[in-house]
């Protein structure tokens, strides 16, 4: 009886235990993911200044 409910036991743990791990893995992905996207939009933001401050320079240069 002891060893079937030792079986039970860990069975359930390791149950759980790779449940646990499952949503850690997805939640460890989705913020990738997040930091991926914000890179990017810093990214195009950054080039988007520089393009507006050339124009700028451009334009004072002209005057």
């Amino acid at each position: 009886m002891v060893k079937v409910a030792t079986f039970f036991g860990m069975s359930l743990g390791a149950f759980v235990f790779w449940q646990t791990m499952d949503k850690v893995h997805v939640w460890i992905a989705l913020h990738q993911d997040e930091k991926q996207e914000k890179m990017k939009k810093e990214e195009e933001i950054r080039k988007m200044r520089e393009e507006l401050l050339k124009q700028n320079k451009e334009r004072d240069s002209l005057l």
